[in-house]
């Protein structure tokens, strides 16, 4: 097989998967892992790592196969800055305010990484998701945590 060019985005993300598999899969061996029926907590991040690796893997072969695409493009720096943020935020609130308004604030600001996304349907997937994920978390499956927080108490 002859490679003439080759798709280099493709290739730089089928790397980064197989990086990250292969990091987080030798992270995962500390732990225990068991078998399929009684698995430790090792098992199910050591079947992850397998998969991101396997998934890189294919990706990087694709990028082979391939007569090369568009380039890199530009940075997505509205991306980075609501995206990355939005978890953070998340964690450091939800005990504080509470699970709805937590996700309900997470997911308003992760909304707003598109330049597609405005202001009112941005409000309207807030409201979704955190409808969706209160009957799911907290009545479905019943996790003990608390709906409004100790900040907003009135």
């Amino acid at each position: 097989m002859k490679i003439t060019t080759f798709d280099r985005t493709d290739a730089a993300a089928g790397v980064l998967f197989i990086l990250f598999g292969l990091f987080f899969g030798i992270q995962s061996l500390g732990l225990e892992t068991g078998t399929a029926f009684r698995m430790g907590p090792g098992y199910f991040p050591l079947v992850l790592s397998g998969v991101l690796t396997g998934f890189g893997v294919l990706v990087l072969l694709n990028a082979l196969k391939s007569e090369g695409g568009e380039g890199m493009g530009t940075f997505a720096w509205r991306g980075i800055a609501f995206i990355l943020p939005a978890p953070v935020f998340f964690g450091l609130t939800v005990r504080g305010l509470g699970f709805v308004p937590a996700i309900f604030l997470t997911t308003l600001i992760a909304g707003m990484a598109s330049f597609r996304m405005r202001l009112h349907w941005a409000l309207v997937l807030a409201v979704a998701v955190t409808v969706f994920s209160t009957l799911v978390f907290s009545y479905a499956l019943g996790l003990p945590f608390r709906r409004i927080g100790p900040w907003l108490t009135f």
